[in-house]
């Protein structure tokens, strides 16, 4: 008999009732240290003090009136994100899998209005995940023709799992001084509430007036009230070299768990707080070694585990999860 919630996932056995910072509580009292933030998402952890804040009050005024009127905190995000970036303008969605759909659908609305409606083609790296719509699924996967399409192209980044400060830089393009046409924001940027974005150039929405895209929720004003809460304290510059340095803490101090686990670890990757350790043992059975250690790590493709904390993990949390890490490991492989 299926159960009442379509069985699409396959869940660990855990109900956490309760986050505080780094740290996730299960209903039976043990605390996890939380190494996954809901994908990438808590980018200030559970129950940050500004955020709930910025909720609670916003929540006492005005949770929803619909886009067909003008939302001031959508207004002042969208005022702080084209301050902070390369773009000129900002459609507000609810997640990262309708900021795919809409990047998408402005390309294609670029050339249609340039009189080249044949244009429609999406070229992608071999190996990308834009989200679980079919345009993402299609883009992710397509072997189309790609020749002829040199030069004059829009270009689109999806910054859904690391923008917002996971690089240690606002946006990771940025390490490239390289800026896009079109780029796609969510996950972080909500800090654990639903919200994402289509941040885009003047010319690049050429043709995206009023009618051609629209949404219920995307933008009310619960979401973008949490938005600029952690838009002010991510976009901060101290804020973001405090990335960058536990960043290089965390990697020398992972250097070290390979190195005394060379039967369990194979290499680090990744760049901020968004680090993947390559597994010699099935990546899933680290994830569940882990979960017998305390900590929570998030399986990824290649047989890596990603490790994704809150970007305001403080060092004795490092130091920790190192600790549980090296656990999880011994338990794998015990000497």
């Amino acid at each position: 008999m299926i159960p009442s919630i379509l069985p699409t996932y396959a869940r660990a056995p855990f109900s956490f009732t309760k986050g505080e910072g780094t740290w996730l509580i299960e209903e039976d009292g043990r605390r996890f240290l939380d190494l996954g933030a809901g994908i990438a998402v808590n980018a200030l952890g559970h129950a940050h003090p500004s955020l709930v804040a910025a909720l609670t009050e916003q929540a006492q005024n005005l949770w929803h009136v619909s886009n067909l009127y003008t939302i001031p905190q959508q207004t002042e995000l969208a005022d702080q994100l084209v301050a902070q970036s390369f773009a000129d303008t900002v459609f507000f969605t609810n997640s990262g899998t309708e900021s795919c759909e809409l990047a998408v659908k402005m390309a294609r609305k670029y050339w249609f209005e340039k009189g080249q409606s044949d244009r429609v083609e999406i070229i992608t790296f071999s190996g990308s995940f834009h989200g679980r719509s079919s345009a993402g699924i299609a883009a992710a996967g397509s072997e189309k023709m790609t020749k002829g399409f040199g030069h004059n192209l829009l270009l689109i980044f999806d910054e859904v799992q690391c923008g917002i400060g996971r690089s240690g830089k606002l946006f990771a393009h940025e390490w490239a001084g390289v800026a896009p046409d079109i780029m796609m924001v969510a996950k972080g940027i909500g800090g654990g509430f639903p919200l994402g974005a289509v941040l885009a150039s003047e010319a690049a929405a050429l043709g995206m007036g009023a009618g051609t895209h629209g949404s219920t929720y995307g933008g009310n004003p619960l979401a973008c009230a949490v938005g600029c809460a952690v838009l002010t304290s991510v976009a901060d510059e101290a804020f973001l070299a405090e990335v960058r340095r536990k960043s290089a803490v965390f990697k020398q101090k992972l250097g070290g768990l390979i190195a005394a686990h060379p039967d369990i670890f194979d290499s680090l990757r990744g760049e901020g707080l968004m680090l993947g350790l390559k597994c010699k043992c099935a990546n899933t059975d680290m994830v569940a070694a882990g979960y017998e250690a305390l900590v929570i790590t998030v399986p990824a493709a290649d047989n890596v585990i990603r490790l994704l904390p809150p970007l305001n993990i403080t060092d004795d949390e490092i130091e920790l999860a190192i600790e549980r890490l090296d656990q999880a490991a011994q338990r794998l492989n015990p000497k």
